[in-house]
């Protein structure tokens, strides 16, 4: 298992930009998919942006060329840079981790971080 725990939302006006943090609290090189996820109020958990631990990088149609995904393993980091942010996009980002632990699979979730967007 990992612990991870999400930095950096807030509160920022339409076309403006954020970056999330997810630090974990162990070596990332070893988990196999790291992503974000958002719900807005009254909607479903979607899936925004992942990276695998081959560095391969996958979206959702929505934030394609407006969200990069990123990690750090000096810093056993994953980010999340949202520029041109949208209403639409306002939502409880959380950081998620899939991996195997002796054989057996994990799954780990962080606690989240509002993301605003105002017209």
């Amino acid at each position: 298992q990992v612990q991870l725990a999400e930095s950096g939302g807030g509160s920022v006006q339409a076309g403006g930009s954020l970056r999330l943090s997810c630090a974990a609290s162990r070596n990332i090189f070893t988990i196999n998919v790291l992503g974000w996820y958002r719900q807005a109020p009254g909607k479903q958990r979607e899936l925004v942006a992942v990276i695998s631990s081959g560095n391969s990088v996958s979206y959702v149609d929505s934030v394609k060329g407006r969200f990069t995904i990123s990690r750090d393993l000096a810093k056993n980091t994953v980010y999340l840079q949202m520029n041109s942010l949208k209403p639409e996009d306002t939502a409880v980002y959380y950081c998620n981790a899939q991996g195997y632990n002796s054989g057996t699979p994990y799954e780990s979730w962080g606690q989240g971080t509002q993301v605003t967007v105002s017209s």
